[in-house]
């Protein structure tokens, strides 16, 4: 049976301002950045058309209980996570968060580690604040191809390269993993061996698969999961990025006291329109996400048997969350940076393997936030880019 996001086209969708469909011509399909195609939860988007209809268009009251309250309550519900909403900040995004987050709780010229290949904006944030980059490049299993902690390379980092923070992305983008309990609580064990604050990128958290579960850091039993920054929002599950709206989450009365103690005009980068979706999303928008949650886990079963068919040579792991495909593209012979030749020859749009630093050369990221239609038009141009 024929799902409703089966429905849109690419007509539908070359009509949206976003970046995703105005940053390439028209005759490049784009599969890359991370926002996904899929219509508005109907809850959200009635709260946002009746937003319109007030002109309720002023400042956001970022100070209310609204918003914490439905983030503490949902993750009750999904994670067993319980949470003081009154020790959490509102702000525009995640990013701004760790920027704030790094600001605050580290000085200028430490260490920050990361994981890579991660996210590119970590490594430019982290140099905007006037921290450096440390890297502990994640551990990749020659066999099975699937990604995890190389406690070694961050032992270095804590130890012997000035990190006195590590910022943990969880679930990855793009490897996909959800690290297991295990897995951070080995973690924990060196931040509180080194005095190490961990702050937790936690924004795909929502997207995780049956098969997987998320464990929030803070809810581990280890003074650097109690002290801990979390960043949160319903920007990537309900595809709500634009309306710029995200929160910082801590345990910790230190951390919340220094928190509380920002100005306002940190307070009021969040949208008036995204405060009201988070809100909305995370209080009466978990059907919408489990139906789509069910939609992306068959993408994922597609895009496997599309791979194999068409580009047999291009090794991947299935995602055990997001909807962020990892493509190893390495034994097609296009070099570092295979996204800049699936662009040129077959005009499909995937994100760059190198911008996600070490290990991500051969690799490129493809998005599976889209319909089947589209899923299978990109796989057929990266096969006749191949074949060029």
């Amino acid at each position: 049976m024929a799902h409703p996001f089966d429905a849109l086209t690419l007509q539908d969708l070359r009509r949206r301002r976003s970046e995703k469909w105005s940053f390439y011509s028209r005759d490049i399909l784009p599969v890359w950045v991370a926002e996904m195609d899929f219509p508005l939860a109907d809850p959200i988007r009635v709260a946002l058309a009746d937003l319109a209809d007030r002109s309720d268009t002023g400042y956001a009251f970022a100070r209310g209980p609204e918003l914490p309250e439905a983030f503490a309550a949902f993750a009750s519900a999904r994670y067993g996570l319980e949470t003081d909403p009154s020790r959490m900040f509102v702000l525009e995004d995640i990013m701004r968060g760790i920027l704030v987050s790094a600001l605050l709780f580290t000085e200028p010229g430490d260490g920050i580690a990361i994981t890579p290949p991660v996210y590119p904006p970590f490594f430019s944030t982290i140099r905007y604040s006037g921290r450096r980059v440390v890297e502990a490049p994640l551990f990749r299993d020659p066999r099975s191809g699937v990604y995890g902690f190389d406690l070694d390379a961050l032992e270095r980092a804590f130890r012997d390269e000035g990190a006195r923070a590590f910022l943990l992305c969880n679930p990855h983008n793009p490897t996909g993993r959800v690290f297991s309990g295990d897995e951070l609580e080995s973690v924990a064990a060196l931040a509180d061996r080194y005095g190490v604050i961990v702050f937790a990128d936690e924004v795909h958290a929502p997207l995780t698969y049956a098969g997987s579960k998320h464990v929030p850091f803070m809810s581990l039993e280890a003074d650097s999961a109690r002290g801990s920054v979390t960043m949160v929002s319903a920007s990537k599950a309900w595809n709500l990025p634009g309306l710029k709206c995200a929160m910082v989450v801590t345990g910790s009365a230190e951390r919340w006291a220094r928190l509380a103690n920002l100005p306002d005009e940190v307070r009021y980068g969040a949208g008036i329109g995204g405060l009201i979706a988070n809100e909305v999303a995370f209080r009466e928008g978990t059907p919408w996400l489990d139906d789509t949650i069910r939609y992306l886990e068959s993408n994922v079963y597609r895009v496997a048997d599309l791979l194999r068919e068409r580009l047999p040579a291009v090794r991947w792991v299935p995602p055990e969350a997001t909807y962020l495909g990892w493509l190893d593209c390495s034994a097609l012979g296009l070099g570092d940076d295979p996204a800049a030749a699936f662009e040129e020859r077959g005009r499909v749009a995937l994100t760059h393997g190198p911008a996600f630093g070490t290990g991500g050369e051969g690799f490129a990221r493809l998005n599976l936030g889209t319909t089947r239609a589209i899923l299978e038009e990109a796989l057929d141009r990266m096969a006749r880019a191949v074949a060029s």
